[in-house]
């Protein structure tokens, strides 16, 4: 092996070594990270079960259902049910608190608001906001919830700010549905992703320093909405559909018979467009680092114009420069089209293309805002460590903080279990006048 390579091998092994006090404080900073926001609840009952709740998010309970978190920890399902069911409290404080903590800890001048709807599978009917829809996670259509989050990106670290669920329209025409599933009056009309997305950033933006705004192509594709952020001063790099409908502006017209008008440049897709520029047209960037090697992207900077649904054009605005980068094949696969003014912009485009993908969905990145803290001495963790072995690492402690792994606590949660089903079995058949028949068949061991 190659000296060189010899040397940055011992380099990274040696990054690997875990020191035995990472773990010691976890229990206490948890309820250091919590403080803030159990603080907003009203009396000793909600912060009790908001605390059970956030740990049987850490813990490795196989499904993190509200049933399975209580037999977890060791207590009865209905409380922590009614907590997160139907218990009077507002998540808006906790909003609150979490932007407030991001602004101050992760907040940089150069930060990226990131927008990015995410699809999560769901059976039945009554689920507030399931339907029938597009589902990335499956990739067809299929019975699902929609959200739109929120991430902010910095150098500093990155992580989920807030979210909005999507509401289809045969949700918001249904009053006894919206009722039923207990949707605020606030809530009730039809709102696309899209606007749901500017919502939030008229909410959040000006507590968040940023300096671009991000999102895929989803959010990218309708014209409208890459220019009502350009017409409030936000700087986007949004991620369009292949199929979008542009003009090159930097290229020669075709020539004029002189007769009838003029010819003007002709309408193409960026695919078409991106596949006729010359290799000497591009520039390639590294982006940022990436656990199979560097992440490389090849763009151009042109100035453009796009057409809308109605076939119109957006008029020209010498200020206003677009870079609909096509990436090589085998290094990326997006389309990005770019709305900034030019002279400050592409200094900084570059960070916001390795910013942009760096947001982790779910409750993941929400945990990931407890580790990220420095402890209070200010030592280095180790950075091999991924965010799955420092969960498993908090899921172990919370095994011995709440004696999960004893057998008096195993046979518990399985009789509760047990009770529960028994119940359920008795009151269906209680309600057609009949007396439910006995398990006389027990399994022996």
């Amino acid at each position: 092996m190659d000296a060189r390579y010899s040397i940055r091998k011992n380099q990274l092994l040696d990054e690997c070594q875990v020191a035995p006090e990472i773990f010691e404080q976890v229990m206490p900073r948890l309820h250091t990270f919590m403080a803030p926001f159990v603080d907003t609840f009203q009396g000793q009952a909600l912060s009790h079960h908001a605390k059970t709740s956030v740990s049987g998010l850490l813990s490795d309970v196989a499904r993190k259902n509200v049933e399975s978190i209580a037999y977890h920890v060791g207590q009865n399902r209905l409380g922590l049910q009614g907590f997160i069911g139907w218990a009077d409290w507002d998540d808006a404080p906790l909003r609150k608190t979490l932007l407030d903590q991001v602004g101050t800890q992760l907040g940089q001048g150069d930060g990226v608001l990131v927008f990015d709807p995410s699809a999560f599978p769901k059976s039945g009917r009554e689920s507030v906001g399931v339907a029938r829809q597009w589902c990335g996670r499956l990739g067809k259509v299929d019975n699902c919830q929609v959200a739109i989050y929120l991430g902010y990106v910095s150098r500093k670290g990155h992580t989920l700010v807030d979210l909005r669920l999507y509401l289809p329209k045969e949700w918001t025409q249904d009053k006894a549905r919206l009722h039923k599933a207990g949707v605020p009056q606030a809530r009730r009309g039809y709102r696309t992703r899209h606007q749901l997305a500017l919502e939030m950033l008229e909410h959040n933006g000006a507590s968040l320093p940023h300096g671009w705004i991000a999102g895929d192509d989803e959010m990218g594709r309708p014209y409208w909405f890459r220019r009502r952020l350009a017409a409030v001063g936000e700087r986007s790099m949004l991620a369009v559909p292949s199929n979008t409908m542009m003009r090159d502006l930097e290229t020669p017209a075709p020539d004029y018979s002189g007769k009838g008008r003029p010819p003007k440049r002709p309408w193409q897709s960026v695919k078409t467009w991106a596949e006729s520029l010359g290799t000497a047209a591009w520039r390639r960037v590294d982006v940022r680092d990436g656990a199979k090697g560097p992440l490389v992207v090849d763009v151009v900077k042109r100035r453009v114009v796009s057409r809308t649904h109605r076939r119109q054009t957006r008029s020209r605005r010498p200020s206003l420069r677009s870079w609909p980068g096509w990436p090589k094949p085998n290094i990326a696969s997006k389309n990005v089209c770019s709305e900034a003014r030019a002279k400050r912009a592409w200094p900084t485009m570059r960070c916001a293309i390795g910013r942009a993908g760096s947001i982790i969905k779910r409750f993941r990145s929400w945990q990931h805002g407890f580790w990220s803290k420095k402890p209070s001495g200010g030592k280095k963790w180790t950075p091999a460590m991924t965010l799955p072995q420092i969960r498993q690492g908090i899921a172990m402690i919370l095994h011995e903080a709440y004696q999960c792994d004893t057998r008096a606590h195993l046979l518990d949660a399985c009789q509760k279990r047990l009770r529960r089903n028994e119940l359920a079995r008795f009151y269906h058949w209680k309600q057609r006048n009949l007396l439910p028949p006995l398990n006389l068949h027990k399994r022996q061991f």
